[in-house]
Parts: C-alpha cells; sequence; structure tokens
C-alpha cells in the first residue's frame, strides 16, 4: 500500500460523512481554525477514500486520530503501518480497538486507558437543567479558567485559542470560577462540535455544576451546529451518568496511548 497525503477538505469531508458521529473530531478539524494544523494519511482506491486517519500539530505535543468501526481495522492498520515512516518520533493518539497493533513493533506504547465517544442523541433533555447561574467566559477570564484547570484538571489539552469561539461556559461562586465547560472542535461551517475541558473544582463537586455548564455549552452550540459529541474515560461513572440525562449516548470505544519510537 502507498498512503497519500489528502489536501482537498471536500474530500476529505465526504469519507468523515460516512459515520459522522465517530469522526466529529476529524471534521472538526476541516474548520479554517483548526486546518492549517492538520495531516491526513489515507488510503484511496478506485471508488476513492477507502481509509484514513488525521495527525493534529496544533499542540506541544502531535495527537493522532484513527478511527474506525470493527469492519475496518484491518484497512486502518495496514494504512497506520505503511504511514509509519512519515511519523512524529513521538506522539499522543486516539486509536479504535485494535489499531494499536500497527504500532507495536516500532513504538513504545503507554496506554491511558479506555474512552467512550458520546454524541447528543436528546437534547430535550438539556431543557430539564437550570441553567441560570452559567456565564460566558471570555479571553478576559484566561487566567481565572488556569486557576481551575491547574487546581482541577492538571495536565489537561486546553489551547487559550478556543476561548475565541465563545464557547466556553462556567460557573462563579462567590466571585470565584469553581466550574467550566468548553470545546475541543467547533465548526459552524461543518455544523458539528465537540465537548472537552469540562472540570469542577474538588470543593464544589457533587452538586451538580458539571451538568449545569455542559447543558447551557450543548444549548449555545446547537444554535450553529447539527451534531454534539464528547469523548469521556470509560471508568469514569459519574461523569457517564450525567452525559446520558443530558441527553448523550455511547456510539464507540476507544483508546488513548502515549507512544514514542523505539
Amino acid at each position: 500500500m502507498h498512503p497519500v497525503c489528502l489536501h482537498d477538505p471536500q474530500e476529505i469531508e465526504a469519507y468523515l460523512r460516512r459515520d459522522v458521529e465517530l469522526h466529529l473530531y476529524e471534521i472538526g478539524d476541516l474548520d479554517p481554525f483548526f486546518w492549517p494544523y492538520t495531516t491526513w494519511y489515507a488510503q484511496r482506491a478506485a471508488r476513492g477514500v477507502e481509509q484514513l486517519f488525521l495527525v493534529y500539530t496544533g499542540t506541544d505535543l502531535p495527537v493522532l486520530l484513527a478511527t474506525a468501526r470493527p469492519q475496518g481495522i484491518d484497512k486502518l492498520c495496514s494504512l497506520l503501518q505503511a504511514s509509519l515512516p512519515f511519523l512524529p518520533r513521538r506522539f499522543y493518539s486516539h486509536l479504535s480497538p485494535g489499531a494499536q497493533a500497527a504500532f507495536e513493533e516500532d513504538y513504545r506504547l503507554e496506554s491511558h486507558g479506555l474512552h467512550y465517544k458520546m454524541a447528543l442523541r436528546d437534547p430535550r433533555a438539556l431543557d430539564a437543567v437550570d441553567t441560570s447561574q452559567v456565564e460566558q467566559l471570555s479571553s478576559a477570564d484566561l487566567d481565572d479558567l488556569l486557576a481551575l484547570y491547574e487546581a482541577a484538571y492538571p495536565g489537561n489539552w486546553f489551547d487559550a485559542r478556543m476561548l475565541e469561539t465563545g464557547m466556553y461556559f462556567g460557573i462563579r461562586l462567590a466571585g470565584t470560577l469553581v466550574a467550566v465547560a468548553g470545546i475541543h472542535v467547533y465548526s459552524p461551517h461543518f455544523r458539528v462540535a465537540t465537548i472537552g475541558n469540562v472540570t469542577t473544582h474538588p470543593d464544589y463537586r457533587c452538586r451538580g455544576l458539571g451538568q449545569q455548564v455542559c447543558a447551557r455549552l450543548s444549548l449555545e452550540l446547537l444554535k450553529n451546529v447539527d451534531h454534539v459529541g464528547l469523548n469521556v474515560k470509560a471508568d469514569n461513572a459519574p461523569a457517564i451518568h450525567s452525559y446520558r440525562k443530558l441527553g448523550f449516548v455511547k456510539i464507540a470505544e476507544y483508546e488513548e496511548f502515549m507512544a514514542e519510537l523505539k
């Protein structure tokens, strides 16, 4: 197999739209806000793209997204193996079950756990949540947001540019930011968004604050997009329960790995 690099967003989108909920992150990365930091590797046949994966370089550590349904794992593994000479020496990865086999001979893999992909299927559930104390955040709130992440979610994947989207929402109690929900990708053009960087200060958990900020964020996103999704660690039962109450359902599993060339 000879992998090819794709440079046409329309060609990439046509493939990803075959399974929108599985590929929400990748579709969002087609947006001009993220596109300059993307490299797309594909297997192309006479009928068009048969499989692809993405390397995103908009963060300090490159992130490789390689997702497929079970029937497509063999083709995905073949594409990944053929692309090994072009990959970074060190990267973080989101891999559908079985895809890690493509790296095991050449890379040291450190698992960061099984995760679920969830998609918002019942937005009516959002209306049952009181979001009256939730406020929209902006770049002016960056210092407060970073302080909250340091206390509640150290090491999270946050890009300060994302505040420019206007899609970060928080709750302040006694003037202190104690809960937040934001986005990982957001594209009104492609009509998709994924929720991320959600956390509540340890002193204020189990009060439903996370559910409130996620509900407000989801309602705002739905004004401009058709599909909202998120990723959550499979062993985070409280978060999964909360997301289900908001109308999200599990649509796939994947595992996160740190990969470093041997």
